[in-house]
């Protein structure tokens, strides 16, 4: 970007020549070096005021995303095909997701024998029925990335495969301007993870089920990556966005998910997430 407000046109600013000393010297011309001055300090205040322009590709500085002005509640986009992650505030919307919370079944978490990724189907599939966009030639992972980036741009010869693109990450609140030769500071989170779903009942489960779940677009959610990182395969109890501000809109997508796939929560999970949402 070209630099604005440089110094090296502007009259007056040179205070070294002649004219300018010679004026120093006539105690009787007053007025005269007074509009000097002023003009002077006006000009240089000119040069000096005009910050560049903020980049609109360039990841904000950590805690200071600009948020997502696209962003849905989760209360009005039950199927997650809207984008974002938009904060519950108002005492309705908390009262809402509490209902949906409380009608959560409870259990102990089983033990994780048995699980395997491949339990889900292989990572990304396109195939997976009964969900939001399957089936359209575009993996899971770049659906979601078209979904909730912005200023997306396509690999060469390609609608689908994401080249680069900025991400307001709803677990951090930061703004990330993501290329795929970093992928992995973007992740795809499992809102209910794989783990914790097999734990809860997911493991008696038909493939086609599991598959479902693991590529269901409600269950998915672009983040950071060492925010995904660090939840692994937690619930709520264990584990919510650093973003406290968001923390009643997670826990409310969570319960849509669980509630859809008729899966329990802890009690620790369910008590945790009341909290969350003024309960």
């Amino acid at each position: 970007m070209a630099e604005t407000g440089g110094r090296a046109g502007l009259p007056g600013a040179d205070t070294g020549g002649p004219r300018f000393r010679a004026g120093l010297g006539k105690a009787n011309r007053p007025g005269l070096l007074g509009t000097q001055l002023v003009g002077l300090l006006g000009l240089l205040t000119l040069a000096t005021g005009c910050d560049r322009l903020p980049d609109p590709d360039e990841a904000a500085p950590p805690g200071g995303g600009s948020g997502d002005s696209r962003a849905v509640s989760p209360l009005a986009n039950p199927d997650g095909t809207g984008p974002g992650l938009a904060a519950l505030t108002s005492e309705a919307d908390q009262a809402e997701a509490r209902k949906l919370i409380r009608g959560l079944a409870t259990k102990g978490r089983g033990p994780k024998t048995g699980y395997e990724r491949e339990e889900f189907g292989y990572a990304w599939l396109d195939t997976a029925d009964g969900v939001p966009l399957a089936r359209n030639g575009c993996d899971t992972r770049n659906d979601l990335l078209k979904l909730h980036g912005r200023q997306v741009r396509f690999r060469s010869g390609s609608d689908c495969v994401v080249a680069s693109m900025t991400l307001h990450d709803p677990y951090t609140g930061k703004d990330i301007a993501w290329k795929k030769a970093k992928a992995a500071e973007v992740q795809i989170d499992h809102v209910v993870p794989l783990s914790y779903s097999w734990q809860m009942g997911a493991a008696h489960w038909p493939e086609s089920k599991r598959r479902q779940l693991a590529n269901d677009v409600l269950n998915l959610l672009p983040v950071e990556g060492r925010a995904n990182s660090s939840k692994r395969d937690s619930g709520p109890a264990s584990w919510l966005p650093p973003d406290r501000t968001i923390r009643c809109a997670y826990v409310t997508r969570f319960a849509q998910v669980a509630g859809k796939y008729e899966l329990p929560v802890t009690t620790a999970d369910r008590a945790m997430m009341l909290e969350q949402c003024g309960g």
